[in-house]
């Protein structure tokens, strides 16, 4: 069996295996699976109003998910994802908050989209420099940064840039409609990030499957013993991840405030960062499945709101789901990874 052939059947194991567990748990609390499903599928496809609500949460989840492909290729857990996230969207509203009258709002969008790009990278380069510097893990690093970027965005919020008058959980003021992304009325979504996203897509496609910086990282990845000993420079390279994923994470915290909520508030990340953890490790990190499997995992999010409504189901199903898919991945590699190891023998 080939190995394209031995990919698509772990993916089939890997999804019979959520789906039955997800199905045991949904059979134990006294609800129809089927029926269930279904209501899951209505509440994210059933309508072109829902099917924006999907890509609207497909956007920045995929957007992470981009970022985070580059370095768990180079085998650094980017954790601090949520906190670029919010460091871009940070970024991008203090750019709007310096000076309204300052420019066109086209030049004031791209200064922002820059700023934010920058402030996400900024935000990974830390944990980053941490890591080659002082050995400190980058898990630790990015849980850490994450809590400091949380309490940041509270400060701001709540004083210097309160609401006048007022400080709430609500978030700043409203952004003036010229910075406001341009939106379709069919779907209520802004086609330039839904473009974006898809450009990020095949940049990171393209750039870890063909370039040679790509197959440098790949090899850190597989064998950093080997890429040491060619001479290749891990640091610079671990950097070079580290500023990818935060750009990327930066960028959809910019799409986040000038295309969703139009607005700074404190959720403004959504916890997509943490979900595209999941979206990459259950697409096997491949940068063209994550899209696919972001997609799934925003029908799960959009779709799992009306059970409450509907069946009375706690709407934390989709929790429930995402982890089975991950629980199965898991399982299957592990699965996968013994049977190589007793062929070997």
């Amino acid at each position: 069996m080939n190995e394209k052939a031995e990919k698509i059947k772990e993916s089939l194991i890997t999804i019979g295996l959520a789906i039955t567990f997800t199905t045991i748990v949904i059979i134990l609390s006294g609800a129809p699976a089927l029926e269930t499903y279904i209501q899951i599928f209505k509440g994210s496809l059933g309508s072109k109003a829902k099917l924006g609500q999907v890509i609207q949460a497909w956007i920045p989840m995929t957007l992470c998910a981009c970022g985070l492909l580059y370095t768990f290729r180079i085998g650094l857990w980017n954790i601090g994802v949520e906190g670029q996230v919010v460091m871009g969207a940070i970024a991008a509203t203090a750019v709007f908050r310096m000076d309204m009258t300052a420019g066109s709002p086209l030049l004031m969008m791209t200064a922002a989209a820059l700023a934010a790009v920058i402030g996400g990278a900024v935000w990974a380069f830390v944990s980053g420099y941490l890591k080659i510097k002082s050995g400190v893990n980058e898990i630790f690093a990015g849980l850490g940064m994450n809590f400091v970027a949380q309490g940041l965005i509270l400060w701001l919020i709540f004083g210097p840039w309160k609401r006048p008058g007022i400080a709430s959980m609500s978030g700043t003021e409203m952004l003036p409609q010229e910075f406001w992304l341009p939106f379709s009325a069919f779907f209520r979504i802004s086609p330039i990030s839904l473009v974006g996203t898809v450009a990020a897509i095949i940049f990171t496609a393209v750039f870890l499957i063909y370039t040679r910086a790509g197959l440098k990282l790949k090899a850190m990845g597989c064998n950093p013993g080997a890429a040491h000993m060619y001479r290749i420079n891990i640091s610079a390279y671990m950097l070079l991840a580290m500023l990818l994923a935060g750009g990327f994470a930066g960028l959809a915290g910019f799409f986040q405030v000038t295309g969703v909520y139009h607005s700074l508030i404190p959720t403004i990340s959504s916890r997509y960062g943490y979900l595209a953890l999941l979206v990459v490790m259950v697409s096997n990190f491949s940068p063209w499945v994550s899209p696919f499997v972001a997609f799934f995992f925003a029908c799960l999010n959009v779709g799992a709101i009306q059970l409450p409504m509907v069946m009375k189901i706690d709407s934390s199903l989709a929790g429930v789901i995402q982890g089975s898919l991950v629980l199965s991945t898991l399982a299957v590699q592990a699965w996968h990874a013994w049977k190589l190891n007793k062929e070997k023998v």
